[in-house]
C-alpha cells in the first residue's frame, strides 16, 4: 500500500530535527511506481521532497542516488550549468530507508514532445556534455562505478548470451546485436561520468528570457564512469529534436568526436528490450517473459535488413560540419511535466500495436558457456525511452503503408517496453 503525503511528511522532521513541517503535498499522479514520494514546505521557508521506496527492489536504487548526490560536493556542483538536488538528511520508516532532498522548480518535456531548434534541443545537448565533462575523480573518489571500453563491451557481451539463453530471443537479434559487439570501431570510445542511461524527462526546464533552458537534473542514481552514448540513447525516441540536441553536445564536448556514438546509443536502447526478457526470465514471471518476446519480435520486424554499425560513421570532417549547423527557430513546447516518482500502467496500452504477429523467431541454441553471474549486467532498467529504430536522426522512409506500419509498430513497442519498468 502506498503510504499518505502525511505520513512520509512525519518522517520528514527524523531526518531533519530541528525542523518543523507547516505543509504538505503528494508528488505523485495517483498511479502506481517505484517511490512513495511527497512535498513538504518546513517552517524555515524550505520547500523538500522526502521519498521512500514503494518495495524492496527500489531501495538499492535510492541508496546509489543518496550516495551520488553526496559526491556532488558544492565544487562540483559549479561546474554544472543547472542544479541537483541537495541531500538534506536520510531517516528509517519501517524497514525502509527515507530520502529528504530539497525541491527544485520547474517542469519536465518527454523525449517524444522536445521540439526542434534552439531551446530545449540544444540546452539539453549542452547539459549533457557538461556533465560528461566532469572530471572522473568526483566519482571514483565516492567509489562509485566506473567501467573501461572492454569492460563495457564485456557487459553488453554478456547481457546478450543471457537473453539468449533464455531461448526466446529472436535469432535476427541475436546475430545483430553480435555483428555490433564484433566491431571493434564501435569500441573505441573515451569514458567520461555519466548518469548512466537517465533520459529527457529527467531534466527539469525553466523558461529564460522565454527560452525554455535546463536549469535542473532530478535523477542520480546511476552516476559513475562509462560510457556517454548511455546517456544519448533517448534520442531514438525524439525524432525531432534528435539532430539538435546531439549537434550541442558534440559543441559542447571538449572531448575528440566520437565517430560511433550514436550507434552505440542506438545499441543500448535495444538492448533494453533483452534486460526486459532476462528479467522476466530470471524472476520466474510468464507474463513478462511474454510481454518481452513480443516486444522484441516486433523490434525485429523492425529493424529487418538494418545493421546497427554503418559503413560510414561520421569522421572529423563530419564533425566540424555538424558544430557549424545552427538550429532553426524554437518550436512550440509541450509541457508534459510529470512532477512525479510514479508511473500509471494502463497507459501502456497505447503503445502497443493492436496486431502483433504470432510469428515467432526465437533462438535455440544455448551459449556454450553459462552466462556470466556478475551483475555488472543488471537487469533493471537504463530508464530511457526508445522509440525509433532508425538511426538517429535519419528520415523515416517507406515502401508503402506496410513500411510505414512495421516502423511504427516497433516505435510504439519500444516505448511500451521501458514504460513497463516504472510499472511493474
Amino acid at each position: 500500500m502506498a503510504r499518505s503525503p502525511l505520513t512520509l511528511a512525519a518522517s520528514v522532521t527524523s531526518a531533519l530535527p530541528r525542523v518543523g513541517v507547516v505543509g504538505v503535498g503528494a508528488l505523485t499522479e495517483g498511479s502506481t511506481g517505484r517511490y512513495d514520494a511527497a512535498v513538504a514546505d518546513l517552517d524555515d521557508g524550505r520547500r523538500v521532497v522526502v521519498r521512500v521506496p514503494a518495495d524492496a527492489s527500489a531501495a538499492p536504487e535510492l541508496a546509489a542516488e543518496a550516495r551520488a548526490l553526496r559526491a556532488l560536493t558544492p565544487g562540483v556542483r559549479g561546474l554544472l550549468p543547472f542544479r541537483a538536488p541537495e541531500l538534506l538528511g536520510e531517516a528509517g520508516l519501517g524497514d525502509s530507508r527515507v530520502v529528504v532532498v530539497d525541491f527544485l522548480p520547474g517542469y519536465r518535456v518527454d523525449a517524444a514532445h522536445l521540439p526542434a531548434g534552439r531551446g530545449a534541443a540544444t540546452s539539453l545537448g549542452a547539459a549533457l556534455a557538461a556533465l560528461h565533462a566532469l572530471p572522473h575523480s568526483i566519482v571514483k573518489g565516492e567509489g562509485l562505478p566506473a567501467r573501461t571500453p572492454p569492460q563495457v563491451r564485456a557487459d553488453v557481451t554478456r547481457l546478450i548470451d543471457r537473453a539468449v539463453a533464455t531461448r526466446r530471443l529472436p535469432v535476427s537479434l541475436a546475430h545483430r546485436w553480435h555483428r555490433a559487439v564484433d566491431s571493434d570501431d564501435l569500441w573505441r570510445f573515451e569514458s567520461a561520468v555519466v548518469l548512466g542511461g537517465a533520459g529527457a524527462a529527467s531534466f527539469l526546464f525553466e523558461d529564460l528570457d522565454g527560452v525554455p533552458t535546463v536549469t535542473g537534473l532530478l535523477e542520480w542514481h546511476g552516476l559513475s564512469i562509462g560510457d556517454p552514448a548511455t546517456d544519448l540513447q533517448w534520442l531514438a525516441s525524439a525524432p525531432d529534436a534528435a539532430d539538435d540536441v546531439y549537434t550541442a553536445y558534440v559543441a559542447g564536448s571538449g572531448r575528440a568526436p566520437d565517430a560511433r556514438t550514436r550507434e552505440r546509443a542506438r545499441l543500448y536502447a535495444e538492448l533494453e528490450f533483452a534486460k526486459w526478457l532476462v528479467h522476466g526470465h530470471d524472476a520466474d514471471r510468464d507474463d513478462i517473459v511474454a510481454d518481452a518476446v513480443e516486444l522484441l519480435e516486433s523490434l525485429a520486424n523492425g529493424v529487418a535488413g538494418d545493421d546497427i554499425v554503418s559503413d560510414a560513421a561520421l569522421g572529423v570532417d563530419d564533425a566540424i560540419a555538424l558544430l557549424e549547423r545552427t538550429p532553426g527557430p524554437v518550436a512550440q513546447i509541450v509541457d508534459t511535466s510529470m512532477h512525479t516518482d510514479a508511473y500509471d500502467p494502463e497507459e501502456l496500452a497505447q503503445w502497443v500495436a493492436d496486431d502483433q504477429s504470432d510469428t515467432r523467431d526465437t533462438a535455440d541454441v544455448v551459449p556454450d558457456a553459462a552466462p556470466h553471474p556478475s551483475d555488472d549486467v543488471s537487469t533493471a532498467p537504463i530508464a530511457l525511452p526508445v522509440r525509433s529504430a532508425a538511426p538517429f536522426g535519419s528520415p523515416t522512409t517507406t515502401d508503402g503503408e506496410s513500411g510505414r506500419d512495421a516502423a511504427a509498430e516497433a516505435e510504439r513497442a519500444s516505448e511500451a517496453a521501458l514504460r513497463r519498468w516504472r510499472a511493474d
